[in-house]
Parts: structure tokens; C-alpha cells; sequence
């Protein structure tokens, strides 16, 4: 079991995060959704040990994970939003290091990386430098980084930012295969539409609190809405987004 509890941070004085809570247990997906500034983020950072809350804490096993992060952070398999990278390095040489530090045997890890660039398109390209990848092929480097030391707890931050069709595709399948392993799953998103096929649960944020925080279904039947994006709307958008829409239209028409 993954537990947030209480989480809160601050900034100056000014509050990213407020009294977040949620457990995530092993087989659970959960969406993890809200615009921009509303805390996502923040709460991904304090999850995998890289921001310190203000207050409150996360469990993961019942352990606090602040106790040894070290020992939390084998557990953890992390798919950043922004893909930063060493572009120096080749996807091969990469994924070598990041497996090594993890302590993986010299031969499953080599037939791993093996198998990971060759299942996620990436053979032909294995050799050459990150540096020449495109954003799509670093995605999927990211991707098999946070797989392959078969991570109990994965943390996938818009994890579809540059791919295409096709491995978005695989990708939405591969969440799913993880869960039914018995994975614990985290999924922060904005593509509501992946969030409201894959995801067991779903909690949104707007400005650092949680709005809600249950099923797609039960969230829909609570709201008598037919998407999740519907939802979304009604509960974080105060600003009419077709009226929005109109008036930039009109604006740079008005310009020409």
C-alpha cells in the first residue's frame, strides 16, 4: 500500500499543496488529475523523495518513507514529465547505468535493455546518442528506466508526452498489464480520455485540494455528466472554455 497523508507544502507562504490525502493499493490505478498549478507536481515530487512536505507524510508499507529513501526508492519506478536526459549517452548506455545503479545482475540486465529497446522500437537507435533522439524515442527511454527493475510502485507523470499513436496505444495496454500484476500505479495526466479507460480511481486537484475523489463511474453518476472530461469541467474550469475559445478567434481575426 502507497498512503499519502495530510500532505501539505509551501512556498513563502503560499500554499501548492493542502491536507492531500489518498491510498493506493497493489492493483490500483490512480488518476491523478487537475490544470495547471493545481499541485500535481508537487505531490509527484514529495512521492518519489525529491520535495520535502511542509507537513504530513507518505507511507509505503506502512514504513514513513522519509525513514530511508534509499531502501523506498528501489521499490519505486519513476517516468518524469520533462525527459532530462544525459544526451551524451546512448539509449543502451542510459539504461546501463541507470540499471546498475540499481544494483540489477550484469546478465538479467543486459538481456533486459535487450528486450526493452526491442519491444519499444528503439534497436536501430540503441547505439546512437540520446542527443539525436526525438522527444518521443527519450519518452520510451524514460519508460524503460522506471520498468526495468520491476518496480513495485510506478509514477508515470504525463507519461504519453511525445509519443505516437501506436506506443501511446501500447502504453495505455502496458498500464493496465501492470496493474493486473499487482503493481501500485499512479497516473498524472491531462489526456482525460486515457485516465477515464485505465485508471480504478480518480482524484483531481484544483489549487493544492482535493475536489474529488472516487470511481469514473460514481464521480459521473454523482454529476449526471457523460465523461470524464465533463466532470473535469464542471468541477476545476470557472471560465466558460467555448467563450474563451470565441473571443481569441476573434481577436486575432480582428488583428488581420
Amino acid at each position: 500500500m502507497l498512503e499519502a497523508r495530510d500532505l501539505a507544502k509551501f512556498y513563502h507562504g503560499a500554499a501548492a499543496l493542502k491536507d492531500v490525502s489518498f491510498k493506493i493499493a497493489p492493483g490500483e490505478i490512480l488518476g491523478y488529475l487537475g490544470p495547471n498549478g493545481a499541485g500535481k507536481s508537487t505531490t509527484v515530487g514529495i512521492l518519489v523523495g525529491l520535495i520535502t512536505p511542509t507537513r504530513g507524510a507518505v507511507f509505503y508499507g506502512g514504513a514513513d518513507i522519509s525513514r530511508n529513501l534509499v531502501e523506498y526508492r528501489r521499490h519505486i519506478g519513476y517516468v518524469p514529465e520533462e525527459p532530462n536526459l544525459y544526451p551524451f549517452l546512448s539509449g543502451r548506455e542510459y539504461l546501463e547505468l541507470a540499471g546498475r545503479l540499481r544494483e540489477m545482475p550484469e546478465r538479467r540486465l543486459r538481456e533486459t535493455i535487450d528486450g526493452l529497446l526491442e519491444l519499444l522500437g528503439l534497436r536501430g537507435a540503441r547505439d546512437q546518442a540520446i542527443g539525436a533522439y526525438s522527444k518521443g524515442m527519450r519518452q520510451k527511454v524514460l519508460i524503460a528506466a522506471a520498468l526495468m527493475h520491476n518496480p513495485d510502485v510506478l509514477i508515470f507523470d504525463e507519461p504519453l508526452s511525445g509519443l505516437d499513436v501506436t506506443a501511446a496505444l501500447v502504453f495505455r495496454r502496458l498500464v493496465a498489464e501492470l496493474a493486473r500484476a499487482g503493481k501500485i500505479v499512479l497516473y498524472s495526466s491531462h489526456v482525460l480520455e486515457v485516465v477515464e479507460k485505465i485508471c480504478t480511481r480518480v482524484l483531481v486537484l484544483y489549487r493544492g485540494q482535493v475536489v474529488a475523489h472516487d470511481t469514473v463511474d460514481r464521480l459521473r453518476d454523482l454529476m449526471a455528466l457523460d465523461s470524464l472530461e465533463q466532470v473535469f469541467t464542471e468541477l476545476v474550469i470557472r471560465d466558460d472554455p467555448d467563450k474563451t475559445a470565441r473571443e481569441m478567434v476573434s481577436l486575432i481575426a480582428a488583428g488581420g
